[in-house]
């Protein structure tokens, strides 16, 4: 008579098991992997909005620094830069900032305009405080020049060059 042989081999009960573990983990991984990708996109929604909002720091420094003649005007709700040779202007909005072709998406909560230490509300300015909406982590941005007797003769109205 012949003999049976038994081949060593993996039950059933046993390969359904190591399938559903498998699964489990695998199942995990991907809710892990949803998980690090919302906050992967919530890192560069923060990242862009400050990178925003640095560079119209930015170009506000540099404009205030280059055009000695800044004024405000409340009624088109732009700002006035010049020199002998160019000029530029924003346009403040409450949900954008508009330089020539550039567009800040920067949401403002509000502005204060400042000459010679004082809030005024249009004309001749010295410094400017914006203030972002708290969608735009609630930054606080105040630009400012040092002014030179031909600001303050402008200003009264005795120089205009």
């Amino acid at each position: 008579m012949q003999s049976i042989k038994k081949i060593k081999a993996f039950t059933i009960s046993e390969l359904s098991i190591v399938l559903l573990l498998t699964s489990i983990v695998v199942g995990l991984a991907f809710t892990v992997l949803g998980l690090v990708q919302k906050q992967m996109g919530v890192m560069q929604e923060n990242f862009n909005i400050t990178l925003e909002i640095n560079k119209l720091e930015t170009e506000l420094w540099l404009d205030f620094n280059r055009y000695p003649s800044i004024r405000f005007n409340a009624s088109e709700d732009r700002l006035l830069l010049r020199n002998e040779l160019d000029s530029v202007s924003y346009t403040l909005s409450e949900s954008y900032i508009i330089k020539a072709q550039d567009t800040f998406p920067v949401q403002l909560e509000s502005k204060n305009f400042y000459f010679d230490g004082e809030q005024v509300t249009t004309n001749s300015i010295d410094a400017i405080k914006l203030i972002t909406t708290k969608a735009f982590q609630n930054r606080t941005l105040f630009i400012y020049v040092n002014n030179d007797a031909t600001v303050y003769m402008n200003a009264k109205g005795l120089f205009n060059p």
